[in-house]
């Protein structure tokens, strides 16, 4: 997702994603309808977020692509608050107990963009070679970044 690698390379962009991310990932031609509104959050090793709409299913298709299922299921809606921890180990990704997990709701008014952590061993990677990496379920906080040994 360019939107991320964007992120990961240029701290401006970076910075400015974190106080309007509305209008920065519109400089990047992603808008419309269910895009408008966006707040972006940034994983950290302390910090972990993941998005759920617990009302419906609040999704912006224009920055994310098309939902998956799962997103708009009634035991993910109601787990993911409930317990994040169990969810994250349902979706392979198993984190520290030292690391807060931070669970977000969407709305008609608001969606939100999980910014993954950058993956060790990029230094260097161009911007394109980056976006290989960010995958939707990363962007959700239900998935972590790959690896570059996994890259595409």
């Amino acid at each position: 997702m360019p939107v991320v690698a964007r992120a990961w390379v240029d701290p401006a962009f970076r910075d400015w994603l974190l106080q309007d991310a509305t209008a920065a990932i519109a400089s990047l031609g992603y808008s419309g309808r269910q895009g408008e509104h966006m707040v972006a959050v940034a994983n950290t090793d302390s910090q972990h977020h993941m998005v759920v709409c617990t009302l419906c299913s609040c999704y912006p298709w224009p920055v994310l692509g098309l939902p998956p299922t799962w997103y708009k299921s009634a035991p993910y809606r109601s787990r993911a608050v409930k317990d994040p921890r169990g969810v994250l180990a349902e979706f392979d990704v198993r984190l520290p107990a030292s690391t807060a997990i931070r669970v977000w709701d969407s709305t008609a008014e608001v969606r939100y963009l999980v910014i993954p952590q950058r993956p060790d061993g990029t230094e260097g990677w161009s911007e394109e070679a980056l976006a290989g990496l960010v995958t939707r379920d990363s962007m959700i906080g239900t998935g972590l970044a790959r690896m570059p040994e996994a890259a595409p």
